[in-house]
């Protein structure tokens, strides 16, 4: 080998190299992603919380009181009778951001929206001035097909379809109880893909921040799956004012979750969207969801229904009726709750 040979040689190795690591820089850089949570409530305060104590950039969207003492004090969050964590977290208001924004502030590369299907709408013209030309958004609602919506509204942005399993409400401003330890969020796109990068990026970034991820394939029939018990749920518990106590001992309150769970099964059959491998599966996945239950336990709509507050009523139970007649489906345990329940708001 002659010495030009040995230089040439060399010289290709260290090229070589160097594109490598630049390379690998970049894509670093590229994946440090910046995440916004819309709604610092039982769903987005600790998710925002998980990701900011495990070091992602994130910033929490919030207002009043529960703003003010997210700033001063970080956010809390207890478990069970004794168990309490602080985690400073950087929260803002939505005034606040674009202020921001104009000012040069990067746009996030991932929002999470959490907030109540009543309140979606209202969100629209706020992701739509912070968000950047590649940002994605993540919704977590309860209420089905949430993704499809904002999608048709944000058909500039990539939107995906989501939902989050968790049980926790704010007890009081900057304070979140958890009960339980379950913390997962399923999110995925229509077209089955799971290659997406920014979107394989989040299931990195929730799994090191101690939240279960599942990155879908299949979320259409996993978002009605986790419908398919919520629904029928609150239904049920508002129906009878009842709380997991009277569902979880055989009676007529179980025989009406019972039947409602059969009623979205049949009409998810109807759509396309099977959700069981055999008959009565989905029925005893819920009813042992439903048996493992604090017996105080109820749903939030139940809560802000008997408080007299705006809720999830419509998304939660007229959509599955809507639904049912779009698709030509009986379901008369979910009329009859819907009449009753309508009844019961118009004489407040």
């Amino acid at each position: 080998m002659t010495r030009f040979t040995e230089i040439s040689t060399d010289l290709w190795i260290h090229c070589r190299f160097c594109a490598i690591m630049q390379k690998k820089q970049s894509e670093e850089q590229r994946m440090k992603l910046r995440y916004m949570i819309i709604g610092a409530g039982g769903v987005g305060g600790p998710v925002g919380a998980y990701l900011s104590k495990s070091g992602a950039d994130t910033t929490l969207i919030a207002r009043g009181k529960h703003l003010a003492v997210l700033q001063e004090h970080g956010l809390t969050l207890v478990s069970g009778e004794k168990e309490r964590e602080s985690i400073p977290v950087k929260a803002i208001d939505m005034d606040g951001f674009l202020a921001a924004r104009e000012q040069g502030a990067p746009a996030p590369d991932v929002i999470f929206v959490c907030v109540k299907g009543y309140s979606l709408a209202d969100t629209v013209p706020f992701i739509r001035k912070a968000a950047g030309r590649d940002t994605v958004v993540i919704p977590v609602l309860n209420i089905y097909g949430t993704g499809r919506a904002l999608q048709a509204e944000l058909p500039e942005l990539l939107v995906t379809d989501g939902c989050i399993y968790i049980s926790a409400n704010r007890i009081a401003p900057g304070i979140i109880q958890k009960h339980g330890a379950i913390c997962r969020i399923v999110y995925g796109l229509p077209s089955h893909k799971t290659d997406h990068p920014v979107l394989q990026q989040v299931e990195t970034d929730l799994k090191n921040a101690g939240i279960d991820p599942v990155y879908s394939p299949y979320v259409e029939r996993d978002t009605l799956l986790k419908f398919a018990y919520v629904s029928p749920n609150a239904a049920c518990g508002q129906y009878y004012h009842a709380k997991a106590a009277e569902m979880q001992h055989p009676g007529e309150v179980r025989d009406s979750f019972v039947r409602l769970m059969k009623e979205v099964v049949a009409l998810a059959d109807k759509m396309g969207i099977p959700l069981e491998s055999r008959p009565g599966e989905l029925v005893e996945r819920n009813l042992r969801i439903l048996d493992a239950l604090a017996p105080t336990a109820s749903t939030s709509m139940q809560r802000d229904m008997e408080a007299g507050k705006q809720s999830e009523v419509d998304g939660l139970i007229y959509q599955v009726v809507r639904l049912a007649e779009q698709y030509g489906v009986d379901v008369p345990e979910y009329r009859k709750i819907a009449e009753a329940v309508k009844k019961q708001t118009k004489n407040k």
